[in-house]
């Protein structure tokens, strides 16, 4: 492109930007223009009624005097509040907002850990054999129940050269087989283990509480099992056993749940999620967490009056659960508290409640 080109293509590119910018003053001053006008003539009829108010309107001479008789003019000017047409400004009618509510009533908030554990036999024990040899006889398999004192395998303990009678081997308990973690003609010594035995006749789930709660756990405490093989359903347990000591390596405690009742759908072995009460209040104002608002690192909820204003509250919390919370001030029993729609009010909105 040649330099006579390329400045008649900067000329008219120049050109079009003040074309542009042209047009867009004018725009402005336009409007400008019109918003004085609206505002004179908005003006003129208030200044209009009060020059005429002598002299009245279709009422003649009786609706000017209707102004020093200290009442609206009767046969004046038309229109305003007195006339019952919509207000204007600054008085503009609020539209009722549509809001449910859910009253503060008495009950009780819990706070609570949830941790994860397993679900193990009650008694569990592991059977070893008095002598080292052959292992010659296993009489039960993985299932099966089997008595306390009852002969469960034999080891043969001859050497070459020399026999020996078979040494019967006896479960310690009473259980349920869980494992045997041998088989026929292996040879054993008094440190193999050659059943597992456990009582599945009452199952307790282990469970690791981290330091911080520490102090909370407690022989007694009650608390709440889900298993992920029945999901949607709680059992409730309580603790039977607390280690005195904490794991040196986790800095977890060690306890046991007894489940409360029995159920045959539970196995040993399951996992299981554990929520342990670590307080609880009874008998406090209660109100839905979905009925909060945090503003400025205050709490303020929204309260709907006699004539369904709501008026702005802040309030004070207590315990907190993951659906309600405590409250210690701000609220009293039976105040009816905005729990969805509450993000679009200020106070002194008018609502409408629906359900």
């Amino acid at each position: 492109m040649t330099k006579t080109a390329s400045r008649i293509v900067t000329v008219v590119i120049v050109g079009l930007i003040l074309f542009f910018a042209l047009l867009i003053g004018l725009n402005l001053y336009w409007g400008m223009r019109r918003a004085q006008g609206f505002a004179s003539s908005g003006s003129a009829p208030a200044a209009a009624q009060q020059a005429t108010g002598g002299m009245g309107g279709p009422g003649g001479m009786g609706g000017g005097m209707g102004l020093q008789g200290g009442g609206a003019p009767q046969g004046g000017v038309a229109g305003g509040p007195a006339s019952g047409t919509p207000a204007i400004g600054n008085q503009t009618a609020r539209t009722s907002t549509a809001v449910r509510i859910s009253e503060v009533v008495a009950g009780t908030i819990e706070n609570s850990v949830v941790i994860n554990g397993d679900v193990l036999a009650s008694s569990q024990v592991s059977i070893f054999p008095a002598t080292s040899g052959k292992l010659t006889q296993l009489r039960y398999r993985v299932g099966d129940w089997v008595n306390r004192g009852q002969a469960i395998a034999a080891v043969d303990p001859s050497r070459p050269g020399e026999e020996y009678a078979e040494s019967p081997v006896l479960s310690t308990i009473a259980g349920t087989v869980l494992s045997v973690p041998v088989s026929l003609g292996d040879t054993v010594s008094p440190s193999t283990v050659l059943y597992v035995i456990g009582d599945l006749s009452n199952l307790v789930v282990e469970t690791f509480v981290p330091e911080r709660y520490s102090n909370v756990a407690r022989r007694g405490l009650g608390g709440l099992v889900s298993l992920e093989a029945l999901p949607g359903e709680t059992f409730p347990a309580t603790v039977q056993e607390v280690s005195p000591v904490l794991d040196a390596a986790s800095r977890t405690l060690r306890i046991r749940l007894r489940f409360n009742q029995r159920d045959s759908r539970i196995r040993a072995g399951m996992f299981a999620t554990v929520s342990l009460v670590t307080n609880a209040h009874q008998d406090v104002p209660v109100i839905p967490r979905d009925a909060l608002i945090n503003t400025y690192g205050s709490w303020v909820v929204f309260v709907v009056d006699d004539s369904n204003i709501a008026r702005r509250r802040v309030i004070t919390l207590g315990l907190e659960s993951e659906t309600a919370v405590e409250v210690e001030s701000g609220l009293e029993l039976g105040d009816r508290v905005v729990s969805v729609g509450q993000n679009f009010l200020s106070d002194g909105d008018p609502v409408r409640i629906v359900d």
